[in-house]
């Protein structure tokens, strides 16, 4: 019990020193153009607040489903030879599910991200098809 204390609280003194440190330590010589956003040179030419498309957030959960999947599958993966008929059946229905799920995400389109490049590129394909009769 006591080396629980004694780890929790040289966990809550090292990190309060750190936090300590980084905010009261360094110099700030803050002037108009280090404290700009924009530190390229570049003026904006728009605002940066534009609202992403929901997409992006949609790719990047799936991206997090797919690769805790790799986590789950993993124990079962290093146990193949010992887990028998019933841990290879349950892998195969977790598999079905998850391949069942993408499928619909798939018929939804709800992967397909629509940009102005991609539309650009159709613009071009489409004046330079040339109409055979």
């Amino acid at each position: 019990m006591y080396n629980i204390i004694i780890i929790v609280s040289s966990i809550l003194v090292v990190t309060a020193a750190l936090v300590f440190a980084a905010h009261f330590l360094p110099t700030r010589n803050l002037d108009l153009e280090k404290a700009s956003p924009y530190e390229c040179g570049f003026d904006p030419l728009k605002s940066a607040r534009v609202p992403f498309s929901f997409r992006f957030f949609l790719v990047a959960i799936l991206f997090l489903l797919f690769d805790l999947e790799i986590l789950l599958v993993y124990p079962y993966v290093v146990s193949a030879y010992t887990n028998g008929i019933y841990g290879l059946i349950m892998m195969l229905v977790f598999f079905l599910v998850l391949t069942l799920g993408f499928v619909f995400e798939l018929g939804k389109n709800a992967l397909k991200i629509d940009s102005r490049q991609m539309n650009n590129l159709q613009l071009k394909n489409w004046k330079q098809t040339i109409y055979i009769k």
